[in-house]
């Protein structure tokens, strides 16, 4: 049962290398879009400010996926790993299609989809984590929207007698600054939600490491909301490697194709989007980095005129927003059904 149990770990982080691979075109699409970085100096920077996050942001989420949405009592290694399984299908699904989803709301997703399958509609904890996980669906794209816009109008009035090419000197290096904010808020958020999953399984199989020895002794962990010291470690070491990869489809629909950014446009997308994504991470709601940074971005375009937003793309992303937690739960509940038929329950 321990190698079953260190074979999920690995698997979990798998998962993190994806979201980072899948959203870490949140944090470079913009710098890359208005030619601040290059594609491998922005997956750099993105993948450094990711793991800086580490020493900064606290742990507030991922003691929220750990302990607060799902019925501890059900969780077993299959359904962490039916979780995992399902979120990583629609990760990959919507990669590659180019479509910037959300891991966040997939591992989410995914995790109700197993447990229901274990035990049905009651393993879900209807708290006021899930009341602000399903609200930000809604509120995170819109907060981002209307800071990316205020702060847009707001550098329209400052600089309004500059003209564009002392504007564009001005906020090409800002935007360095910027989007290492929204890297930082990146990594906080998205590399949280593994840790959750990760102690959520150590403390279900706590029997199994308690009269461990060495190595193994350290997953012995027997309370949700105490998060060890290597599980984020591993966690932001992951997603940091999956940035580096970087996810060069979506870089093309988050950069330019829902709207056009010159470098200030780029600062106040990030800068907004940030914003945002850090506020929810401070009171442990996990939020989607993809819808927050698409909102910022709509936002900008926005202030130009309504038809500088191609709202075609921008439909096609909300589709994605609202089918990826029930169907990452869907195909997570269908690995659940096949995993207990070859391993039991």
């Amino acid at each position: 049962m321990a190698a079953f149990v260190v074979g999920i770990i690995v698997v979990a982080l798998v998962f993190d290398f994806s979201n980072g691979f899948h959203d870490s075109a949140n944090s470079i699409a913009t710098i890359v879009g208005t030619r601040v970085l290059s594609p491998l100096a922005a997956v750099v920077w993105a993948a450094t400010f990711n793991f800086a996050a580490l020493f900064i942001i606290k742990t507030a989420v991922a003691q929220a996926i750990g302990s607060g949405m799902i019925d501890m009592n059900i969780v077993t290694p299959n359904v962490i790993l039916a979780a995992l399984l399902g979120a990583i299908t629609w990760n990959v699904i919507t990669w590659y299609f180019g479509i910037p989803s959300s891991s966040s709301h997939a591992l989410i997703g995914g995790y109700a989809g197993a447990a229901i399958a274990k035990s049905g509609i009651g393993a879900i904890l209807w708290g006021l984590k899930w009341k602000q996980t399903l609200s930000f669906i809604v509120i995170s794209p819109v907060v981002g929207l209307v800071a990316g816009y205020l702060l847009m109008v707001a550098v329209f009035w400052i600089f309004r007698r500059s003209a564009p090419a002392k504007v564009d000197r001005f906020f090409r290096p800002a935007q360095l600054a910027s989007s290492a904010l929204l890297s930082l808020s990146h990594g906080g958020n998205d590399a949280q939600k593994t840790m959750g999953i990760i102690v959520a399984l150590l403390v279900a199989t706590q029997p199994v490491f308690a009269h461990q020895t060495g190595v193994l002794h350290h997953l012995y962990v027997t309370d949700g909301n105490a998060i060890p010291f290597w599980v984020e470690v591993c966690a932001y070491t992951s997603i940091s490697l999956g940035t580096l990869f970087g996810g060069w489809r979506i870089v093309h629909t988050m950069g330019s194709r829902i709207t056009k950014l010159r470098p200030v446009g780029g600062f106040c997308a990030e800068t907004g989007g940030a914003l945002a994504i850090l506020v929810a991470t401070r009171f442990g709601i996990p939020v989607s980095t993809t819808h927050t940074i698409t909102g910022s971005i709509v936002g900008v375009g926005a202030t130009h005129r309504l038809s500088a937003v191609r709202w075609g793309i921008a439909g096609r992303i909300v589709w994605a927003w609202v089918l990826t937690i029930p169907a990452a739960g869907a195909l997570a509940a269908v690995g659940y059904i096949v995993l207990r038929a070859f391993l039991g329950p």
